[in-house]
């Protein structure tokens, strides 16, 4: 089990910038993939950008070039700079850690998200 904990969220204009941040009670480069998911109103949780344990990254097509996913190995952080934003990236952003641990055992744990509005 990790558990996370996301910060950072707020309201903010179109165009602006936000840094979430997501705290895992594990290292962080210990974990197979740590993803960054978003809930917009009415809609299901999708995946917005993800790293794996060796550094690799993936990100949504809508947030490609305006967002950026990193890692803080010491300080077992993950963050989610997010520039230009627009009011379609409003929801709420959930960090999610998953993968197998070294005796076999799956794990997907979920942090418990933080608010992103962005006002046009």
């Amino acid at each position: 089990q990790v558990q996370l904990v996301e910060s950072g969220g707020g309201l903010v204009q179109a165009g602006g910038s936000l840094r979430l941040s997501c705290a895992a009670s594990k290292s962080v480069f210990s974990i197979n993939t740590i993803g960054w998911y978003c809930q917009a109103p009415g809609k299901q949780r999708e995946l917005v950008a993800s790293i794996s344990s060796s550094g690799s990254t993936n990100y949504a097509d809508s947030v490609k070039g305006r967002f950026t996913i990193s890692r803080d190995n010491a300080n077992n952080l993950v963050y989610l700079q997010m520039n230009s934003l627009r009011p379609e990236d409003t929801g709420v952003y959930y960090c999610n850690a998953a993968g197998t641990n070294w005796i076999g055992v799956s794990y997907n744990n979920w942090g418990q998200g933080t608010q992103v509005t962005v006002s046009s």
